[in-house]
Order: C-alpha cells, then structure tokens, then sequence
C-alpha cells in the first residue's frame, strides 16, 4: 500500500474563513477528505499534516526519508515563495513530490509567482481549489507507478 504524505503549511488553518474570493469556502478539513477519498480510492493510505511553525515541517520531511513515506503532496503556503529551508528539505526527498496551491498563484501578487520549492518537486498543480487536491494525489500516485516500473 503506497502512504502519501499530505503538507500544509501557515494559514491554511484558516481555509473555510480566509479571504473565499481566493481560497473558496471548503475547510481544511474538507481538502484533506477530498485528498484522502483519491487515495484510498487507489488503494493508498494518506497522512495529514498542517502546521504553523516551519520547523515542524522540516523535521516531518526529514522523517519522511526513512519511514516508508512514498510520496508527498505539499501546500506550503506563504513558505512556497520564501522558504530556502524547505526546498533543501524537499530537495533530500527521493520520493515523488507534487505541489499544491488552491489558487492559481500566477495570477496573484507578483511575489506569490516565484516558487522556491518547485524546482525540487516533480510538478505543480494551482488554480483548481479543492478539486486540485485529487489531481495533486493521483499525480503523485502516477509518479510513483512510473518510478517502480
């Protein structure tokens, strides 16, 4: 059975009350159900992880290198744009990694645009709320499939 790893980083606490113009009205909660039904649908398990403190992150990335972890979707939130850390944390990872953004994060600010961590993911998937959150786990899945054939 294949475990992804599911990451959100700062604010993404706060979806279902955060600024619905950009980010919709689905909840936390509600990305991680729709991310988990992809992957049990598929036969994968899926472990959640939200959290607000950067280091916390990191050391579950870290942890990610020998604990069975075989790949990993990431929101990054505002550390996406900024977070050299996380993108040498990620860069370690051999494991398929796929970005995640509910907003189409080129059409945003002009800082939002600039990805840190996307030259060390496989790919990056923004602008289709909720529903890209299945598209980021089945294309982890794909990934993966892809690697161990």
């Amino acid at each position: 059975m294949a475990r992804i790893l599911l990451l959100h980083g700062p604010n993404l606490s706060q979806l279902g009350s955060r600024d619905p113009a950009q980010y919709g009205l689905a909840t936390l909660d509600d990305v991680v159900a729709a991310a988990r039904t992809e992957a049990e649908a598929d036969g994968a398990e899926l472990e959640h992880l939200q959290t607000e403190h950067e280091g916390v992150l990191l050391e579950r990335l870290h942890a990610a290198r020998g604990d069975g972890t075989d790949a990993v979707v990431i929101n990054a939130g505002a550390w996406t744009h900024t977070s050299y850390a996380l993108h040498d944390a990620l860069e370690l990872l051999t494991t398929p990694k796929v970005e995640v953004h509910l907003s189409n994060i080129h059409a945003r600010e002009a800082f939002r645009s600039t990805s840190v961590i996307a030259p060390v993911c496989d790919g990056a998937i923004a602008g289709f709320g909720i529903d890209g959150y299945p598209l980021a786990v089945r294309a982890a899945l794909a990934l993966l499939r892809r690697r161990s054939a």
